[in-house]
């Protein structure tokens, strides 16, 4: 498979609505790939609350529409990270969507895992209550968003239902760098699957940018890393090798579980 990951600059000087056209356009470049991805809220920046209830939208407003005939016009898989949703009750989430070849919405996926403590998403959005897999004719896609990267349970029940490739769309801040690579990789080997991580650049909310996508095999080996900057990153990737991996060392058959508990005096 062919991938791009499309490593979006948030500028709080460009205006959604420009950067929505701008980004559709760098989707619509990537003809011949099998796949790309977006990051994290790239539509308003994954640190800037303050705008979160004021550019929110319904599943299919403007980002929907204008990523689905990206997709279409590219001919390819997209992830098409995330956005604010506004669902029908007034309620915010943090979603993904994820559109066909045809530019037909195949999945949508409220993030699980909200960050910020107290404060930020985790108290401005609902917290997503579903795992979500897409069937790619070469590869199952596991879909995580960002701060859900440290939560290895999620990752268990994306292979449990099928992922073989899990995609991770976030917004990583530069502070934290180092855990976003080392998690990527402990999330590969564990599963023993691909891990496809794209980030953001640039700087939002104060709030600067780790960058740094990256895309790992089954055995947690790089097979590609960009930069700080804008850039898309591409790679090729053989799905075949999870299976392989799988069976050549086969760590997922002994795992167990339902263990009892015992609380010590």
């Amino acid at each position: 498979m062919h991938a791009s990951l499309i490593q979006i600059a948030i500028n709080p000087d460009e205006s959604v609505n420009s950067r929505r056209e701008r980004v559709a356009s760098l989707v619509a470049s990537q003809r011949g790939a099998d796949l790309v991805v977006l990051p994290e809220l790239w539509p308003v920046g994954a640190f800037a609350y303050t705008v979160f209830a004021d550019e929110a939208e319904p599943l299919q407003g403007p980002t929907h529409d204008i990523m689905a005939k990206a997709a279409a016009e590219a001919g390819v898989w997209l992830h098409a990270g995330s956005f604010v949703e506004r669902a029908e009750d007034g309620a915010l989430y943090n979603t993904s969507l994820v559109f066909s070849p045809e530019g037909e919405r195949a999945a949508a996926y409220r993030k699980i895992h909200r960050f910020g403590f107290d404060k930020g998403e985790a108290v401005l959005m609902g917290a997503g209550e579903e795992l979500v897999t897409v069937a790619l004719p070469e590869t199952v896609l596991g879909l995580a968003t960002c701060y859900d990267l440290r939560f290895p349970e999620q990752f268990r029940g994306l292979v449990d239902a099928g992922a073989e490739t899990l995609v991770v769309s976030a917004g990583w801040p530069e502070r934290r760098r180092s855990h976003w690579t080392l998690l990527a990789q402990a999330r590969a080997v564990e599963n023993q699957a691909y891990v496809l991580a794209v980030g953001c650049s640039g700087t939002h909310g104060g709030v600067e940018q780790a960058g740094r996508s990256i895309v790992v095999d089954p055995w947690g080996e790089v097979l590609a890393e960009a930069g700080a900057d804008e850039e898309v990153l591409t790679v090729e990737f053989d799905p075949a090798r999870v299976a392989a991996t799988r069976d050549q060392f086969p760590a997922l058959k002994d795992r167990r579980l339902g263990l009892a508990r015992r609380r010590l005096a």
